[in-house]
């Protein structure tokens, strides 16, 4: 999987993010023609985790490190046991990982049934779904963000790296898709790291938990809605 040096152009380095642990080797180099300011999907954003319930499922960072998924690709510096803000949720889906995975996929539609996701576009395919190395804009909370995919396998595993323009944090998102005789098994967890998520962690460290909880609900409705 590849992790380093996948954007570079002109001999020139555009948009680093902070080296948030020893191990950590940025991802975010300029591309030929690609300009990559990326950022976490969904409420990283200090100021706007007031959106979900304090009290409507808490869930601190240890509890769902100790419900880790042990099959989850981590790239370096991002393992969970290093990570500043952690977040693990999963949901079982009435429907094949084929239907899911084309909902998940399918980013300009993700409004229709996420409202915290709107004006998504994907900069650099005509396909209208995301696909390996996808940079994709939108918003969230009134946020403008640009993210790349860096884990692309069909059916099975998606996975985002993220930095907001003007927090200092870094962020990978990543779906990991479970067949099950019944339906589908739906995994995302999410690391954060740098300056920025030390006060987005002191602030509430289960808003991350609650974002994704409602994610994850919105996707297994349409799911087993359009099954």
């Amino acid at each position: 999987m590849k992790t380093n040096d996948r954007l570079t152009t002109d001999r020139r380095t555009i948009a680093t993010p902070p080296h948030p642990s020893p191990s950590y080797q940025s991802p975010f180099h300029v591309g030929q023609n690609r300009l990559i300011v990326v950022l976490l999907a969904l409420s990283i954003c200090v100021g706007t985790v007031s959106a979900f319930s304090q009290s409507a499922g808490q869930s601190t960072i240890k509890d769902d490190l100790a419900k880790r998924s042990k099959d989850i690709h981590w790239p370096s510096g991002f393992s969970p046991s290093e990570a500043i803000v952690f977040a693990h949720n999963e949901v079982f889906i009435e429907a094949s990982c084929t239907t899911v995975w084309r909902h998940l996929v399918d980013a300009p539609n993700w409004p229709t049934w996420y409202p915290n996701a709107q004006d998504v576009t994907i900069a650099n395919n005509r396909s209208g779904a995301l696909e390996q190395d996808s940079i994709f804009e939108w918003s969230t909370f009134s946020l403008p963000i640009t993210s790349i995919v860096h884990e692309f396998v069909p059916n099975s595993r998606l996975a985002w790296f993220g930095k907001s323009k003007g927090l200092d944090a870094v962020f990978y998102h990543t779906w990991y898709l479970v067949p099950t005789p019944e339906g589908c098994q739906m995994i995302t967890e999410e690391v954060v790291q740098g300056p920025g998520a030390i006060t987005f962690r002191d602030k509430d460290p289960g808003a991350l938990h609650r974002g994704h909880e409602n994610w994850l609900k919105g996707l297994k409705q349409v799911s087993e809605n359009q099954s």
